[in-house]
């Protein structure tokens, strides 16, 4: 196994885990009916800003949390999409047999981030 090494081992994951969340129907509707994203569009947003986290890049210049807040006053966001949302990012990276530093610290940041988003937007 080897850690996340680059920008294309970020997409990879990326692309492993939204075609998690998109074969679930307990959170796919989020992202096909409620906020309809454009994937292709969306993947590089994603790298840029996991590769700033891991890396240090600093090429995400835009406000990670914003997006989030608005989707929740368009569909709540329950404890329950935060659990299946870090659980599906787990798998990706698990299954993509990455481990390391960069494996542990995305797994780890994506805890935080779940945390602090489920505290600020999830319904209640």
């Amino acid at each position: 196994m080897k850690d996340i090494e680059d920008r294309d081992d970020i997409l990879l994951i990326m692309r492993s885990f939204y075609d998690k969340l998109l074969s679930d129907r307990s959170i796919s509707y989020l992202f096909t009916d409620v906020v309809k994203i454009n994937l292709e569009e969306h993947f590089p947003v994603l790298v840029d800003f996991w590769d700033g986290i891991l890396f240090g890049t600093g090429v995400y210049r835009k406000n990670a949390m914003q997006p989030h807040i608005d989707l929740a006053h368009k569909s709540p966001l329950t404890k329950e999409h935060f659990v299946t949302w870090l659980s599906y990012l787990y798998e990706s990276i698990d299954d993509s047999h990455y481990e390391g530093i960069n494996a542990h610290t995305m797994k780890a940041r994506a805890q935080n981030i779940a945390s602090l988003m489920e505290h600020k937007v999830a319904a209640k």
